[in-house]
């Protein structure tokens, strides 16, 4: 039984399907790079552009639902006390909280550390899960939760326990990045069954936005030389919209196509895309420990990726 036959889908959707959440996942990476050149080279500030990034996409997300599917489906989860509270914790402290904590790590430390750091998530997943349920895990996700901790000291002690290497400040921003997007994965459900992706995600969006933004996040905005302006706010325009926006958009088509355990699965390409970019143009290098650090993460999202 081919491909095409399984899921129901044609080959040309599922090429399609695989193309898209790849290119997300890859821009995702990107994105993190990107950011890093703000804060390191360009005086940019992580709240800044956060608050820049949420709000312009999830403006355009809100909108676009309202054009496509209507005004009714894009305000649906403001309609509804108990799920607009929902939506208020899952913008404060899932969308804000995984996107700034995420930033402050790059910002801190370099976009493939905080990229792999933030990829312990699905392991804390899993013993949440193992916790509510109390229940053992599996031996596969036992072996994968052995993985990510053995992956992360590589990471960031270089083998030596009297050692980071990186600051510390980088791995706990890390680390909570992996926290929040365990609550950002696993908090929504309900809303994402009610309301849709778009209009659950940018609503989310414009929430965490406003939070930093009535704190004063984007002043004073950022002293760009007149020599890198065009460098700076190119970059900016691609974390806020190809990191952002563009990148959703494709892995939620993608959806379409595959199962989600293959876009969970082809998704992982984002820290392998962080990993890359951040030695080509900013010449980070893990060295070989490190690399076997990542090597264990990695490992330990593809064995929780993959179908039972």
């Amino acid at each position: 039984m081919d491909e095409g036959s399984y899921t129901g889908t044609p080959r040309a959707g599922r090429v399609k399907g695989f193309v898209m959440v790849l290119a997300a996942a890859v821009f995702w990476g990107l994105s993190g790079t990107a950011a890093q050149v703000l804060f390191q080279g360009e005086g940019f500030r992580p709240e800044w552009l956060v608050t820049v990034r949420m709000g312009l996409s999830g403006m355009i997300l809100v909108l676009g639902t309202a054009v496509f599917a209507g005004p009714r489906a894009a305000l649906g989860p403001l309609v509804h006390p108990v799920d607009a509270l929902r939506l208020t914790l899952f913008g404060i402290f899932g969308m804000l909280g995984v996107q700034y904590s995420y930033f402050a790590s790059v910002a801190e430390g370099n976009a493939a550390t905080a990229t792999l750091l933030q990829y312990l998530a699905p392991a804390m997943i899993v013993l949440y899960a193992a916790a509510r349920s109390r229940r053992m895990p599996g031996l596969r996700q036992i072996a994968a939760v052995g993985l990510a901790l053995a992956g992360t000291f590589l990471l960031v002690t270089g083998g030596q326990i009297q050692a980071l290497t990186v600051p510390w400040t980088s791995v706990v921003w890390g680390l909570a990045s992996a926290v929040t997007l365990a609550f950002y994965t696993v908090y929504p459900g309900r809303l994402l069954r009610r309301y849709g992706a778009p209009a659950t995600v940018g609503w989310a969006m414009v929430v965490g936005a406003a939070v930093p933004a009535l704190g004063g996040a984007l002043q004073p905005g950022p002293a760009v030389p007149g020599e890198t302006w065009w460098i700076a706010w190119g970059l900016t325009a691609f974390v806020v919209f190809f990191g952002t926006l563009v990148s959703f958009l494709f892995y939620l088509t993608s959806l379409r196509f595959l199962t989600p355990a293959e876009t969970s699965l082809l998704a992982s390409a984002e820290p392998v895309s962080a990993v890359v970019s951040a030695a080509l143009f900013l010449h980070v290098n893990l060295g070989m420990t490190g690399a076997a650090g990542a090597a264990c993460i990695l490992a330990a999202v593809v064995l929780l990726a993959r179908p039972k």
